[in-house]
Parts: C-alpha cells; sequence; structure tokens
C-alpha cells in the first residue's frame, strides 16, 4: 500500500519548496504521534506496547500509548520525545522489590542494613528474633530464586571429576574454527567423547557405582547422569567466579552446541537441566515458608569483623549458629530434612559473602570518592579529576565536575550490576542453552567468537541502567550496553567482564585501607608511614594521589584498540579501568601499593595484569 504522506510528482513541482517541507514535517510528525493498529492488536492490555512482555507503567499523552518504566525512559530520552508528558499508571507496586527502596535511598552505599536485614536482635533468653520491618522476607524470598544451592559432599566429589575431564578436552580447539565439513558429526563426536572421559573417571574413582551406571548401557541411558554432573558444575561457577576459569568456558560452549536441534538428534539425549536453587528446592518439598520467618535474617548474615570488639564478633557468631539450629529443627519434615534447611541457609550465607567481596568494594570506592573530593571544584590542580582528550591516553574531555559524576554514576552502576549478578547470571545461563537462540562463529578482532543475541539479560541490564540513571540523575556519557555484538559477542562473555570489578577494586580499597591503617599508628616507629610521609609529604596527600590518578585515568574511555571501541559506553568503561591496572608498576605511588602486600589484580602471583 502507497504512503499517502509522500508528496507526488505534480505537488513538487508546482508547490513553494518551503510550504512542500513544512507540509511533509508536519504529516510525518502526525504518523510519529499515532499509535499504530497493528500495534494495538498485537499488545495485551496492561502491557507496554514496546516490549511487550513487561507490565505497563506509565502512560505517555502525546503517544497515547502505556510503556514500562525501562522503554519509556529508552524512548523518551533524547528528541522532542524528551518534552512528552509521562504519567504513572495505578498499578500496584511489587512488594517484593526491595531494590527499589534500597536504590531510593539518598546513599547509593546502602547496604542489608537498610532493608532491616541488620536490625535484628537475638534475645538469648526468649530465642526469638525481633525486626523493624518485615523487608527481608520478601526480599529473600525473591532473591532465593537465584540463589544457587551449595554443592554436597558427593556433588563435590562430581565436580572433581568434570574439571578433569574438562581440563583434557580439546572440545573448542577442534569446534570454533573455519573449515568445511559436517561441523555436527564433529560436535556430536566431541561431546560423546567428553562422556565417555566422565564415564571412565566414574568407573575409576568408584568402581561399583561405575559398574551398574554404564554396563551395557549407550549414553542416552545415562541421560539424567550427565545432566546431574553438568548442573554441578554450572551452579558451582555461579557461587565460586574465581574458579573453573578455562573450564567453565569449554562447558557452556558444549552445552550450547549441545541444545541444538540437530545435534540432539543424532545424540539422542538432552546434556541440560535447570540450575538448582534454594527457592525450586525449597518449593519442591512445600517449605517456602521458612524464608519468611524472620530468624532466616540471623541465620544468614555475613559476620564482618571491621569496627567491632572481639566479644562482638563471638555474640555474632554463636547468635547465627544458635538461629540456624532452630530453624532446621522447628522446620523439619519428612519431606525437608533437617540437613536440607541447612544447605539452604549456608547457601543464603554464601550470597551475602559474595556480595561483600564483589559489591562492597564499589561502596568503599564510593565513600572515598565522596570524602576526599567536591564535586564543585578541585582541592588543587594535581588533585584535580579533569581529562583532557589525547593527553596520558585519555578519549575523553570532561570538568573536574563532570568527571566526578561519571566517576560516580559508573561506580554506582557496577555495584547494582554485582548486586544482582546472580539474577544476571541465571538469564544468562537461560539465553545461552536456548535451542532457539542460535549463534555464528565470527572474527570480532579478539580470535573467533560466537556471537549470540541475550534477549533476557539485555532486559535485565536495562531495567538496572535505567534504575541507575534514576538514582544519579544527572547521566554523563553513553548509556549503550553492547550485547551481542563484536565488543561483547554473548552473555558468557558479559558476565566475566563484570565478574573482574571486584578483582580491580579490591587491591586498591586494601591499598586505601592500608593507608588509614598507617595513619592511626604512630610514624616513628613505623617504618613504611615514615616512608610514605618522605615520600609524599603526609598519608593524607598519598591517598588523595592514588584516588585521583585512578579515578582520572581508569575512567578516561581508553583502553581499546581504536576510538569507536572505548569511550564512555557501559563496556568502555570497564575496559579503561583495565587499561589502568595494566600500568600500575609505572606509577609513583607503586611501591606503596608493594608495602600493602599486593601481588596482582587477578588475585595470584602472575603478575600485575
Amino acid at each position: 500500500m502507497a504512503n499517502s504522506n509522500v508528496p507526488s510528482l505534480d505537488e513538487i513541482l508546482c508547490t513553494d519548496a518551503q510550504d512542500l517541507v513544512s507540509k511533509f514535517d508536519a504529516s510525518n510528525a502526525a504518523m510519529e504521534e499515532e499509535p499504530s493498529a497493528d500495534e494495538e492488536e498485537t499488545v495485551a492490555e496492561g502491557f507496554c506496547v514496546e516490549c511487550k512482555d513487561q507490565q505497563a507503567q506509565v502512560f505517555c499523552e502525546q503517544c497515547q500509548e502505556d510503556f514500562c518504566e525501562v522503554c519509556a525512559g529508552m524512548i523518551h530520552r533524547t528528541g522532542r520525545r524528551k518534552q512528552h508528558v509521562l504519567k504513572k499508571l495505578d498499578t500496584p507496586e511489587p512488594a517484593k522489590d526491595v531494590d527499589a527502596a534500597e536504590m531510593s535511598s539518598e546513599d547509593p552505599v546502602a547496604d542489608l542494613e537498610d532493608m532491616g536485614a541488620m536490625d535484628v536482635t537475638f534475645s538469648a533468653h526468649s530465642g526469638k528474633v525481633e525486626t523493624a520491618e518485615g523487608a527481608f522476607g520478601a526480599w529473600i524470598v525473591e532473591r532465593a530464586k537465584y540463589i544457587p544451592l551449595r554443592l554436597t559432599l558427593k556433588e563435590r566429589k562430581y565436580l572433581r571429576l568434570l574439571e578433569a575431564a574438562l581440563n583434557v578436552s580439546e572440545y573448542t580447539d577442534k569446534i570454533d574454527v573455519l573449515m568445511y565439513g559436517n561441523k555436527t558429526k564433529r560436535m556430536v563426536g566431541q561431546i560423546k567423547e567428553l562422556c565417555a572421559i566422565l564415564s571412565g573417571l566414574v568407573l575409576a574413582s568408584d568402581y561399583k557405582a561405575g559398574q551398574t551406571l554404564f554396563e551395557d548401557r549407550q549414553f542416552a541411558d545415562n541421560a539424567e547422569f550427565y545432566q546431574k554432573i553438568f548442573e554441578i558444575g554450572r551452579r558451582h561457577k555461579i557461587m565460586n567466579p574465581d574458579r573453573m576459569r578455562s573450564e567453565y568456558g569449554k562447558l557452556m560452549y558444549v552445552l550450547q552446541d549441545a541444545q541444538l536441534r540437530e545435534v540432539q538428534d543424532l545424540l539422542e539425549f538432552n546434556t541440560c537441566s535447570p540450575i538448582k536453587t534454594v527457592y525450586a528446592v525449597l518449593e519442591s518439598v512445600h517449605a517456602l515458608h521458612i524464608l519468611e520467618d524472620e530468624m532466616v535474617a540471623v541465620a544468614t548474615r555475613e559476620i564482618v569483623n571491621r569496627g567491632k570488639t572481639r566479644s562482638q564478633v563471638q555474640l555474632e557468631i554463636k547468635q547465627k549458629e544458635r538461629a540456624i539450629e532452630y530453624l532446621s529443627k522447628a522446620y523439619a519434615t519428612p519431606e525437608c530434612p533437617g540437613e536440607l534447611i541447612r544447605q539452604c541457609l549456608y547457601s543464603i550465607g554464601d550470597n551475602h559473602a559474595f556480595l561483600r567481596f564483589n559489591r562492597d568494594p564499589c561502596d568503599r570506592m564510593l565513600e572515598y570518592l565522596q570524602a576526599n573530593f567536591r564535586p564543585q571544584s578541585a582541592e588543587s590542580n594535581s588533585l584535580s579529576l579533569a581529562i583532557l582528550h589525547g593527553r596520558d591516553g585519555a578519549r575523553l574531555s570532561h570538568s573536574h565536575t563532570n568527571q566526578f559524576h561519571y566517576v560516580q554514576q559508573t561506580l554506582t552502576l557496577w555495584r547494582e550490576i554485582l548486586h544482582d549478578m546472580f539474577m544476571l547470571w541465571y538469564n544468562a545461563d537461560s539465553d545461552m542453552l536456548k535451542s532457539r537462540n542460535t549463534y555464528r562463529l565470527q572474527d570480532t578482532g579478539q580470535g573467533l567468537q560466537r556471537v549470540q543475541p541475550c534477549p533476557q539479560v539485555s532486559r535485565a541490564a536495562h531495567a538496572i541502567l535505567h534504575r541507575t540513571q534514576k538514582v544519579v540523575g544527572r547521566w554523563v556519557g553513553s548509556s549503550m550496553i553492547h550485547l551481542g555484538d563484536r565488543n561483547v559477542p554473548n552473555a558468557l562473555v558479559f558476565i566475566d567482564k563484570y565478574n573482574q570489578v571486584s578483582s580491580i577494586l579490591n587491591p586498591v580499597v586494601r591499598v586505601l585501607e592500608f593507608l588509614d591503617s598507617l595513619e592511626s599508628s604512630d610514624a616513628n616507629a613505623n617504618s613504611a608511614a615514615s616512608f610514605v610521609k618522605t615520600a609524599f609529604g603526609t598519608i593524607d596527600q598519598a591517598r588523595k594521589l592514588i584516588l585521583a590518578d585512578f579515578f582520572r585515568s581508569a575512567f578516561d574511555g581508553s583502553g581499546a584498540d581504536n576510538f569507536f571501541d572505548a569511550g564512555s559506553c557501559i563496556d568502555g568503561r570497564l575496559t579503561s579501568a583495565w587499561n589502568w591496572c595494566s600500568s600500575i608498576e609505572k606509577k609513583p605511588f607503586f611501591n606503596i601499593f608493594l608495602l600493602s602486600g599486593f601481588v596482582g589484580f587477578n588475585g595470584g602471583p602472575e603478575g600485575f595484569s
């Protein structure tokens, strides 16, 4: 059907050019404002007209359409649509969205304390728990959907066998190459070879169990066994991001290929099963009500000794042990034994430990930023955060004020991504192992990579970005999230990138805490404090020089092979931070890093990379 808004040849020849342009712009504007009839028919009532799968939360008076908050923010961010009037719809707020309450706080460093989790007091006489609010129960029920279940002793034995089998497998070397021939048959052959190695290792470690499983049986007959072992590996990696560094990628690519329809036809069995989470396990034994008990806050909290006396720490440990014992006995049933309840509680505790190690460094760096720098002006030229394109490798130009806000919003975004990392990882696992979500092998400039769309991770990441933008208010730089392209080929690469944030920030935080300890010590009796004061004047000056250099050079848009791959996009911010880490030994304050016990940003003795 022809477009009635396109001017005819007679109109072009006979009408004045200015009038024609005005008429054409007016018709286009009308088309932009009017909703599409096709879209109205395909979108369910009460849902966003853009993504079509999220509940509508705002109404645009000019577009006359309902949107979710994320889509409304993206569509109405620039241009004439920025002037549109958005009105909130009368939709009930979800009771379990504690993250929103957490983010609405004026302090972006809000912790579980703000949600009532750490306000719990344990009475030694009554054995009961009192909380100021019931927010923690709703928060932990929702979060438990993505918390993997801790491995049992038997599962850890299977994990060692899986790691050994993946270590000797050459799957990616033989599959992810450009060559002619039947690739499907090669995939099936390599997957069966991996399963055969696993079978042999199981037989060697436990002859009776191996004989029962594999005697006169085909691979398809033991599908449940292979699903269990592969699920153990995926679950263990989520809880321990620093483990299985090379084996995990190989495992995910094996399972990704095994989900292809043509491979499954030849393989004759499915290799994947859902990841066991605390929520799924408790739901299967009809015991979800355990998570609503306020004593779960005591039984799962992370005990940190900073700022506490030894007696306070010992008291908290005893309270935690008593709470675990109480819950495991009070809710134990034949269907849900006490040992399973303990396992679930320990898994939630592992989640808090993960947050402390990965998310809390972002909180600490935000504290140092706000305590040592003012957004309005710099204390001196050497402590200015201003950067200029082309100077010291910078690819951005920011004033001191803009750079302060740029660093603040980046650290806040990293904090929120790491806070929801288990949820993002769960979605990444689903995206990679979805049979209809195929990939293509492509040279991205860093070798052949599997480029695959990431719809679930993208939706979750944009929701986190939108939430962060609402909190920080002013946004400096690009809000582009690379996913499924040459910069971030697939969801696995996205997860791996943000797992490195703690590897970057933790060593810097340790150095700053080392300087804090020197400041409170006697300089005459402490040779390290004397050295720092001799080299930098004061310990406070040394701290500020380290922070100023990090906030300038680690957030300057550098680090990529060319200008277009770096910059202020969400991915580029992390790339420039790694670039700063690679040049740490050239910094004038590197000796302070060594004095604090620094060995590298990768957590081991491999070097300063």
